[in-house]
């Protein structure tokens, strides 16, 4: 019987077939699915880490935060690792870090640990979903891409399952430190998956022509030059502040907030992180398969961040608990949109600086959400100091984060937009 050619036996010469092609983008979205589990695992554990290591609110904030800014901060280095060494290489050494700081995770004797730990997180994950988004771009014709990308964020969407009704499961019949252990040895398979799926196509540079590699100088140079580029500044204002949005309700506040407006159980508020998950999972494949293509991309893009703001709005004027569920509930659904900022970056820019361009768009996007991660959590517990403040400070929280959309909002529509025809840049 004849064996299914797999990616460790294909040459590396041969050009792979689209089959192979998506069974490899699939392995890559496995590192992507942890990655969005370590970076929601806050929502679970902030009230067990809360009462184990007698935190505030503040420093909540800056646990969650930790991975966030370690993952941004990275994107410069691993934008350009995937330029130059390519995708394969760039995640094999990186995601070991995630591996390491989930272990010290579980076994972090102190808040400090911890925190170091989530720092390591950050920067093993910090590829996880640009090289799905370089690999697609690189391997797949360009009308595919927000569709392929959809599907990308939606596999990856998985990995949030693991931090709601599973996790909080775990949790109470175990402890926090459980929850990390099954991370770390889930990171541990998928690194072992992509290790053995995944390989580099061959080159798609024009016959007889050998691409140039380019030092790291003239790489971090051509980095920087993209910050010149006017229409940078928009996209950087809005992919800072919508995916932060997402994440820092379903990273962090969600399970708090339902627990001390509602007085529900943390399985309870599991379940709540759940359907939310499931939503989001679906939400880039329906924007995915649905984007209006890039004449009309910007105002839906635009449209969508008003519509999100509205909804934080909703759940900082409170209601039932069923009214709050299904605002939350809409939110995961319409966080989709942000796969059309993909697309939007992927049309913004030249071919040979696609990967430099994801890095920037998704550093601007990690660093956002541990921003605002960070500043919610002083919100919160600022209102908590103050004698005659709210009795509810998530209602200031989550008035904060539409504020900050509506900004960002503001800014993408008043910055330069990107012009029709992108020449590259050259050093």
């Amino acid at each position: 019987m004849a064996v299914p050619a797999t990616a460790a036996t294909v040459p590396s010469d041969a050009a792979p077939s689209p089959r192979l092609l998506l069974w490899m983008l699939v392995a890559l979205t496995s590192g992507f699915a942890l990655s969005n589990a370590f970076r929601t695992v806050a929502a679970i554990l902030a009230a067990p880490l809360q009462v184990h290591f007698d935190l505030s609110p503040q420093a909540l904030g800056l646990f969650a935060a930790a991975f966030h800014f370690a993952f941004g901060a990275m994107q410069v280095f691993m934008g350009i690792g995937i330029d130059l060494y390519g995708v394969r290489r760039t995640i094999l050494t990186a995601f070991p870090l995630a591996i390491a700081g989930a272990l010290l995770s579980t076994l972090a004797p102190g808040f400090g640990w911890l925190v170091a730990a989530q720092v390591l997180i950050g920067v093993g994950c910090a590829p996880a979903f640009l090289v799905c988004t370089v690999f697609i771009a690189r391997h797949f014709a360009p009308q595919r891409f927000a569709s392929l990308s959809g599907m990308a964020m939606g596999l990856g969407t998985l990995g949030m399952l693991l931090t709601g009704t599973p996790l909080a499961w775990l949790v109470e019949q175990s402890s926090w430190r459980s929850g990390f252990a099954v991370l770390l040895g889930l990171a541990l398979l998928a690194w072992l998956w992509i290790w053995r799926c995944v390989h580099e196509p061959a080159s798609s540079a024009p016959q007889g022509q050998t691409p140039r590699r380019e030092s790291m100088g003239q790489a971090l140079a051509r980095f920087g030059q993209l910050f010149t580029m006017a229409h940078t500044w928009g996209i950087v204002a809005l992919g800072a502040v919508t995916y932060a949005a997402l994440i820092s309700l379903r990273g962090l506040w969600l399970g708090p907030m339902l627990i001390a407006r509602h007085g529900w159980s943390l399985v309870a508020s599991g379940h709540v992180a759940l359907a939310l998950s499931l939503v989001a999972l679906a939400g880039p494949i329906l924007f995915g398969r649905i984007d209006p293509g890039p004449a009309r991309r910007r105002r839906w893009l635009l449209a969508c961040t008003l519509l999100m703001a509205a909804l934080f709005v909703g759940l900082a004027l409170g209601g039932p608990a069923w009214l709050e569920v299904a605002l939350m509930l809409a939110i995961g659904l319409l966080s989709g949109f942000i796969v059309l900022q993909y697309a939007d970056v992927r049309a913004a820019y030249p071919a040979d600086l696609t990967g430099r361009a994801m890095a920037v768009f998704t550093m601007a996007m990690f660093l956002g959400v541990a921003a605002m991660q960070w500043f919610t959590g002083w919100v919160a517990a600022l209102t908590s100091q103050q004698a005659a403040g709210p009795d509810d400070p998530y209602a200031l929280v989550m008035a904060a984060i539409a504020a900050l959309l509506l900004l960002a909002a503001a800014g993408f529509a008043w910055l330069p937009a990107p012009q029709p025809k992108h020449s590259a840049i050259n050093v």
